[in-house]
């Protein structure tokens, strides 16, 4: 069955059929072209598809696009602005933070919903926010030194 919805991501507004089973990562990816969210487990575990949804940190396996109806989205593509990183992305690079990048637009994604919220994290808070999103690659050490590099900026 097919669903028509309206999305504003990036600030740009949408609006698209989509399946009533399709993810909005599916969605995302295969329908509009944006792809920083990453198909990684499709179950919610890993974070590599965290998009920021109506201000809040979410896996776009685990959102139903029907659901999204309405929603505010913000994926990566979105953060630079007039040709400028976000400062997380600059902090990433300078901590080299970033090995593989797979996981990197989740936290990405993870690391901004956190600050939008709580410009002042302390460690823990920035752990705790990271909590869903796995990498293989550096130990995230430098993701969280990256993270407290913007914090309070």
């Amino acid at each position: 069955m097919l669903h028509e919805i309206t999305l504003t991501i990036n600030g740009d507004v949408y609006t698209i059929a989509v399946q009533s089973h399709h993810t909005l990562l599916k969605v995302l990816r295969e329908q509009l072209g944006i792809t920083s969210p990453k198909v990684g487990c499709e179950n919610g575990e890993c974070g590599a598809c965290t998009v920021i949804m109506n201000g809040l940190a979410v896996n776009a396996c685990q959102v139903l696009a029907a659901e999204a109806d309405g929603a505010t989205i913000e994926t990566v593509e979105g953060l630079s602005k007039d040709g400028n990183l976000h400062p997380l992305q600059q902090a990433f690079i300078d901590r080299n933070a970033v090995q593989c990048g797979f996981c990197t637009p989740g936290m990405l994604m993870s690391a901004k919903a956190l600050l939008d919220h709580n410009p002042y994290p302390t460690e823990d808070e920035i752990r705790h926010a990271l909590v869903g999103n796995l990498c293989r690659c550096t130990g995230y050490v430098r993701i969280i030194k990256a993270i407290q590099d913007v914090a309070g900026s």
